[in-house]
């Protein structure tokens, strides 16, 4: 396996986000996963700095990952970066 990731998931609780870290927990295997709560203060300043404008949003290694962009995760992008 290629070198352990650092995952993180920023969500707002919906049932989009929810699938989202389903998704990403299954895709991940041995990769460390955190999920971020949108709804507090510092962890929205954190999305900012990374650019997030929307939820769900994955970050693999400290990059924002184009899994999501748009409307939901694309999981062939996601299960690319994960390789």
């Amino acid at each position: 396996m290629a070198d352990k990731k650092n995952i993180e998931v920023f969500s707002a609780g919906c049932s989009v986000c929810k699938e989202t870290i389903e998704t990403v927990k299954r895709l991940a295997g041995s990769h460390e996963v955190v999920i971020h709560d949108m709804n507090k203060p510092d962890i929205a300043t954190k999305a900012k700095n990374y650019g997030i404008r929307s939820v769900p949003a994955v970050v693999i290694d400290g990059k924002p990952a184009s899994c999501c962009a748009g409307r939901g995760p694309d999981e062939h992008i996601l299960r690319a970066a994960l390789a």
